[in-house]
């Protein structure tokens, strides 16, 4: 039996990926993955913490937090391409320059 410290460990070192991603990519598919990534470490410690104490609370947040993270993928992606056929490019700073 793996002890919880290992996946608490796992998560936080995806967790701080996807915030390192977040943080210094201009790339808006770069940055839609690094989110993805941030949702997996807290799925990963929702079912931790559910194995360790014997609950299916966790599991059951962590189906809520994949269709959550489906979501967000399909809204995401549909931002992408308008940014795309917008501003011929998928840099994030890009929408910036746009005003009322």
């Amino acid at each position: 039996m793996i002890d919880v410290q290992w996946y608490l460990l796992l998560s936080a070192g995806l967790f701080c990926i996807g915030l390192f991603g977040v943080l210094t990519r201009r790339n808006a598919l770069i940055f839609l993955m690094s989110v993805e990534l941030m949702l997996n470490a807290a799925n990963i410690n929702l079912i931790a913490f559910s194995q360790r104490f014997g609950h299916v609370d966790g599991q059951v947040f962590a189906l809520f937090g994949m269709a959550l993270a489906a979501a967000e993928v399909a809204i995401g992606l549909g931002i992408i391409l308008v940014l795309y056929r917008n501003f011929g490019d998928i840099d994030v700073t890009a929408p910036t320059t746009m005003r009322w």
